[in-house]
């Protein structure tokens, strides 16, 4: 199946398992009725000094993969980057001075490395035409939120910088093999993995950001068709026992943390994104490189992120890092 192809049936899906994921409110959320900062709220400054303790030999990583026209996107959206003039000036000063400007055209949040903001996915929970019916994070409808020059609640500049600590769990470590397209992460899966690498559940805690490596990003810019085609990642049961722990985030090395195509119900779309994102406020870091913790072994560390507070998107670029 084509990336595009996939899509529309996910989409496409997603209306029509309306009743079967809004059969329980899910709002308001725990940080109250008007909260749009999510388990962002779990950056405290207790938080921070929790992920500086993990920082021994000031070693730093880069989770970001570069931005370019050339990298795995959506069909449908676009990343164009242009030198208007190359240089973009006129010869300045008796020193002769020139400079260049980009223009940028992308949807930018949602391309490349990316966290998906609350503004991003939601549910619609009456007719597919009705905007006070499809509801986001913390009970938002699309009539509260969105306008055509951005969003006015769940913009992703209320969302708190990142600084907490980090969890790699190393699935292609834990289970032996890099996993494939239609994979689903399951509970016994993370918890062969924790164990394998000398961990537990209870290593987890709430606020930390907790990054999964399948081994799929090994395709990134590599084979882009095979990565775009589908992949592993956590369905249902495993989204649940991930919102459980409370993480602030979840991320890994695919371009959308759901499993692709849905082996357990492919009438069900993006679980983890709903179960996640939409009902319990934990952001989606997605197209991360995480091969070089793996490698590493590097399993804690802290974990640094500013989203672009670009007022009214519906997510951010940027380039992550580890510390440890």
């Amino acid at each position: 199946m084509s990336r595009c192809s996939l899509i529309v049936a996910v989409m496409a899906a997603l209306v029509a398992v309306q009743p079967l994921m809004a059969e329980e409110k899910w709002w308001p959320s725990r940080w109250g009725p008007d909260d749009e900062a999510g388990n962002t709220n779990y950056m405290t400054p207790a938080k921070t000094l929790a992920a500086t303790a993990l920082i021994k030999q000031g070693i730093v990583v880069k989770l970001g993969h570069d931005y370019h026209a050339e990298m795995p996107i959506p069909v449908g959206r676009v990343f164009a980057l242009r030198i208007p003039g190359a240089p973009s000036s006129q010869v300045l000063g008796s020193n002769q001075v020139v400079y260049n400007d980009e223009y940028l055209t992308a949807e930018i949040g949602q391309v490349g490395t990316q966290m998906d903001g609350f503004g991003h996915m939601g549910l619609a929970l009456g007719d597919a035409a009705d905007r006070t019916k499809m509801t986001f994070y913390n009970g938002v409808t699309a009539q509260q939120m969105m306008t055509p020059r951005g969003l006015i609640k769940h913009g992703v500049e209320k969302l708190k910088p990142l600084f907490t600590r980090g969890i790699l769990i190393d699935l292609e470590g834990g289970l032996g093999d890099p996993l494939a397209a239609g994979y689903e992460v399951t509970v016994a899966d993370i918890l062969q993995t924790l164990a394998w690498q000398g961990m537990s559940a209870d290593d987890i805690q709430p606020g930390d950001a907790l990054l999964l490596h399948t081994g799929w990003g090994r395709l990134w810019m590599v084979d882009n068709q095979q990565y775009a085609s589908g992949e592993p990642g956590p369905g249902q049961a495993a989204a649940n026992w991930l919102a459980a722990r409370q993480p602030v985030l979840v991320g890994m090395d695919n371009w959308s943390i759901d499993v692709m195509p849905n082996p357990t119900d492919p009438n069900v779309a993006v679980p983890a994104h709903i179960e996640l994102l939409v009902k319990n406020g934990i952001l989606l870091h997605e197209n991360l490189k995480l091969a070089e913790l793996a490698t590493r072994k590097q399993y804690r560390f802290a974990y640094i992120f500013t989203p672009l507070p670009i007022r009214g998107a519906t997510g951010s670029p940027g380039s992550p890092i580890a510390v440890y």
